[in-house]
């Protein structure tokens, strides 16, 4: 099971700054199941987003829209012409469906709505490819919808080791080079100048490395439970 808390307001708001039209989309299972991007979170999300800008007096078009999951091709396909509509992409999907969304729309900017706190353990038969540590601070707004601290073996935030050979990692080269992956979708989204902005020292202390995690939603809990 995934699951996440939504970001800040106002860190959404500097998210889709230079958008003017954003599709807010949900996904139908895991975080709606969790209460924090599901149908119902993201029209909260559009309805204050909008008294916000309202009081900004600043116009911006959002659109709602939420898709069974928006981590496989099958449910992404029927975005397609929503996505080509807008600016911008603000997803309420774990890290690994806003990365699958910036994979299926190569041109589309996706952002992250929430940040990833959790992943549980459901097992199955097949070959999973990682693409999220839920390390509770999502960044991949920043680096054109594809993680640094998932798919750079060394969790680099600032760029490149400079160890990498023809796009590979250095580790093996059966692995793309995270940073080349990102230079390349900045390229072809051309915001280049963005890598250019040295990012503050990392905050681990929202990650996993503190030990194993337990959720515990207070909100959600029956009264009188522990």
């Amino acid at each position: 099971m995934i699951t996440g808390k939504q970001k800040p307001l106002e860190e959404i708001q500097r998210l889709i700054e230079p958008y003017r039209k954003v599709l807010i989309l949900g996904c139908g299972t895991c975080v709606t199941i969790r209460y924090c991007g599901g149908e119902k979170e993201v029209a909260t999300l559009a309805s204050a987003l909008r008294l916000s800008e309202g009081m900004r007096n600043n116009p911006r078009t959002f659109i709602e829209y939420t898709i069974k999951r928006q981590c496989e091709q099958e449910f992404l396909d029927e975005i397609t012409d929503k996505v080509k509509k807008v600016d911008a992409v603000l997803s309420l999907a774990c890290g690994v469906g806003v990365q699958a969304l910036a994979e299926q729309f190569p041109l589309a900017i996706a952002l992250p709505g929430i940040n990833t706190t959790f992943i549980g353990r459901p097992e199955e038969l097949g070959v999973l490819s990682e693409r999220c540590l839920a390390c509770g601070d999502c960044v991949i707004g920043l680096t054109g919808g594809i993680c640094p601290i998932t798919r750079c073996a060394k969790s680099l935030f600032n760029g490149p080791c400079g160890g990498s050979v023809n796009g590979k990692c250095e580790i093996s080269p059966d692995i793309p080079c995270a940073w080349q992956l990102i230079y390349d979708r900045m390229a072809k989204l051309n915001l280049l100048d963005k890598l250019v902005e040295i990012q503050p020292l990392r905050n681990w202390s929202s990650s996993h490395s503190g030990g194993p995690r337990r959720i515990a939603r207070e909100d959600l809990k029956l009264p009188g439970t522990g």
